[in-house]
């Protein structure tokens, strides 16, 4: 079984708990997610499955897309509804909408993040969440990354009683991205403590929330001997230039892990070259030697 299932991860479960439970449901042990999501999001999870674990890099390195809610007047420890309050300051009035789509435009663009506490990122060979469970603060390494849209979804709700605002937004950002750094951002950019209150991944390598499958589903679907939830290697890679090979170039050279020398093929770009237009491989071109190098090999490919 080789290919990439658009999975619908649900509320409650890591990344790691569908690598698992899959592993039994599709009777396979080679299987990859494509970026980590917290238990409290939800939404698009690409799962590599067989040849196509060797994609897990290329997909997790896509821009993804998000849809959530921001709460203002409080921050907690997490970032997320799951911390204890930081601080807490009640709104007197609501901010007006032109402020707050001013605020999220001021966002757009190339920024520095420092990741959270409670976060996987590793320092010194432990995870950030390991130190900040033991109450230890250590210096964290920065992140570079891209915000290429980040704008309000529906009207703002502000609680008088409260004294609380809470707006809806869509981001499309790059890998590496910690939305729930970018709500806090957000907040400190207005002078108000903030939270992300909710967060849904609406979109990743390509996958749209639409065209996901639930665990569920999954497992249904496989008792009954249907794979529609499984995208093959080809779907995912459709937009990449590709070549045909010839009998010679596939026996001789591909399977050898060769080089080629083909013209008519934008060098600037990956090519994917197919057998029967089934991808076999990935190529990039080489210019010192002035040939196309091997970048990826999925020669088990079905």
């Amino acid at each position: 079984m080789n290919g990439v299932i658009p999975l619908n991860k649900e509320i409650g479960m890591t990344s790691s708990d569908y690598v698992y439970k899959l592993r039994k449901i599709l009777h396979t042990k080679k299987i990859g997610h494509t970026g980590t999501l917290d238990p409290l999001v939800d939404g698009v999870l690409p799962i590599c499955v067989g040849q196509a674990t060797k994609l897990v890099n290329r997909l997790t390195g896509s821009p993804k897309e998000y849809e959530g809610e921001i709460t203002l007047g409080r921050s907690t420890t997490t970032e997320d509804r799951e911390g204890e309050t930081v601080k807490e300051v009640k709104l007197d009035q609501a901010f007006t909408k032109e402020e707050l789509n001013a605020n999220f435009q001021k966002m757009i663009g190339d920024l520095t993040q420092i990741p959270p506490m409670f976060s996987a990122v590793r320092v010194n060979g432990k995870k950030l969440y390991e130190y900040a469970r033991a109450g230890i603060e250590v210096e964290r390494p920065e992140r570079h990354i891209h915000i290429y849209d980040f704008y309000m979804l529906d009207e703002p709700e502000f609680d008088s009683e409260t004294g609380t605002q809470k707006l809806r937004f869509h981001v499309k950002c790059s890998k590496g991205t910690y939305v729930r750094t970018l709500a806090v951002e957000y907040g400190d950019l207005l002078g108000v403590p903030s939270f992300m209150s909710k967060l849904t991944r609406t979109e990743s390598a390509g996958f749209n929330i639409d065209e996901t499958y639930k665990l569920a589903d999954i497992e249904r679907m496989m008792s009954e001997g249907n794979h529609d939830f499984l995208r093959s290697t080809d779907d995912v890679l459709s937009d990449m230039q590709a070549h045909e090979l010839t009998d010679e170039e596939w026996e001789v050279r591909v399977l050898h892990g060769g080089f080629l020398d083909l013209s008519g093929y934008d060098k600037s770009n990956l090519m994917r070259v197919t057998r029967n237009h089934v991808t076999k491989a990935i190529y990039k071109y080489n210019d010192e030697r002035q040939l196309w190098i091997p970048e990826t090999m999925l020669l088990n490919n079905d």
